[in-house]
């Protein structure tokens, strides 16, 4: 759901370890963590009928957006077991559902599997469909969160098991109610994610064998929100976006460098927090928005606003994206909206690339692609558009996969797609779909 535009100080981007190359799509949001496809040769409009579908092949159920890098491309699913069915309520979190997370590894040209791992992962957690965050791929590894905590490192290339961790055995950590979904991401040779546990909300561990490095944090709620890496105060700082605080700590060691208050309402802060300028943002349901400065000769903030009413954003399933000083995004209520920093004032709410009239966390992925946009929306329709601090434009839009989920009484497609090699590639929770979208 993190837009780095120039605004951000360069040495956010830099502190990322190397990933793949640039045409590969290996972690969430893309090479660089910003939602940015950097690509040419792409369609300006869909072809009569819609883009072509390159291959199919079948998955089971999971909101995890698929990895794409050397070749391969990678998701996550849940299989049930047998006889055991997901409740009626998707909030019942009561009974502990019998079931096997998956890692699939398929070939990026057939989409034929290449290699399976699975282990067995009782749910009980809200929204049980599956896995919720996306493979992330760097020197041979890959790296899966499970929603209930399983972290596992593998080998790229045969599936072979290299370390694993369970965050509810190693830390006693109680998932959150829509389950692990913090993406995991690499700083150096740390992998750091939001784990849960006494002192342990986020965690920094060795990529190469599993080994704890530090561990900070003594928010006892996760939340959802993977951290924000920038430079600030003559320092890197890894900010992290807590459900009762928003604060920063070294990368290299974990020490807090500031905090702040910070009230999500039911635990529900999952943004990543979004720079521009010298300042930050974060926001959550129900107007918990916040609004930060960062101080220029130390580590530190100052609170610009907080919980402002009929300001800001408040986030649910998608992203926002800055673009010159203004944070594009989808509200709760479902519009996606247009909001100034550092004012938060609100410039334009628009139905955007939504299928229908917003009804209330609607979703649409939000990619950039030179001086466009592509939309994935949660009717499984591809849209281009334009965004500026006027107004949202559409270009073209076309149906690419169905609606296999349901929330709130309609049918949904929530998984994050890749853009790599000129395609698109998006999953529901039956098949994953390869999409050409070069130039012809």
């Amino acid at each position: 759901m993190n837009s780095r535009n120039l605004l951000l100080a360069s040495g956010a981007l830099l502190a990322l370890a190397p990933l793949a190359n640039g045409d590969d799509w290996p972690q969430w949001m893309g090479p660089k963590r910003d939602n940015v496809w950097r690509e040419t040769g792409i369609i300006e409009k869909f072809p009569a009928g819609g883009p072509k579908v390159l291959w199919r092949a079948p998955v089971a159920a999971g909101y995890s957006g698929p990895a794409v890098a050397g070749g391969k491309v990678y998701v996550t699913d849940r299989v049930l077991a047998k006889g055991s069915e997901n409740p009626a309520d998707p909030f019942d979190t009561k009974k502990k559902i019998d079931s096997t997370e998956r890692v699939l590894c398929l070939d990026e040209k057939t989409g034929k599997e290449l290699w399976k791992h699975e282990y067995p992962c009782a749910y009980q957690i809200s929204y049980p469909a599956g896995p919720r965050c996306t493979p992330l791929v760097s020197d041979g590894k890959v790296y899966t969160l499970g929603a209930m905590g399983d972290l596992y490192c593998l080998d790229a290339a045969s599936g072979k098991e290299l370390w694993k961790c369970d965050f509810k055995a190693a830390y006693k950590s109680k998932p959150a109610i829509w389950g692990f979904a913090a993406h995991p991401i690499l700083d150096g040779k740390k992998l750091i994610t939001l784990v849960g546990g006494e002192g342990a909300h986020v965690v920094a561990f060795d990529k190469d064998t599993g080994k704890e490095l530090w561990k900070a944090g003594d928010d006892k709620e996760i939340g959802y929100a993977p951290p924000l890496f920038t430079e600030a105060g003559g320092v890197r700082q890894m900010i992290v976006a807590a459900p009762k605080s928003v604060y920063a700590v070294d990368p290299e060691t974990g020490k807090q460098l500031w905090t702040t208050p910070y009230n999500a309402t039911s635990t529900s802060i999952i943004m990543t927090p979004v720079r521009s300028g010298d300042h930050v943002f974060v926001g959550g349901y129900q107007t918990k928005n916040l609004m930060l400065k960062l101080t220029a000769d130390k580590p530190g903030v100052e609170v610009v606003f907080k919980d402002k009413k009929g300001a800001g954003l408040s986030p649910v399933n998608v992203q926002p994206f800055v673009q010159d000083g203004v944070v594009y995004g989808h509200d709760e209520g479902g519009a996606l909206r247009a909001v100034e920093v550092p004012s938060g004032k609100r410039l334009w709410d628009s139905p955007g690339p939504l299928a229908s009239d917003p009804k209330g966390s609607d979703t649409s992925f939000i990619v950039k692609n030179g001086d466009r946009f592509f939309f994935f929306n949660e009717s499984g329709e591809l849209v281009i558009g334009k965004l500026t601090p006027k107004e949202y434009e559409e270009v073209d839009r076309a149906k690419v996969i169905e609606q296999t989920g349901a929330a709130f009484g309609r049918k949904v497609v929530w998984c994050a797609p890749a853009f790599a090699d000129k395609r698109m590639f998006v999953r529901n929770d039956k098949e994953i779909i390869c999409v050409d979208l070069a130039a012809k």
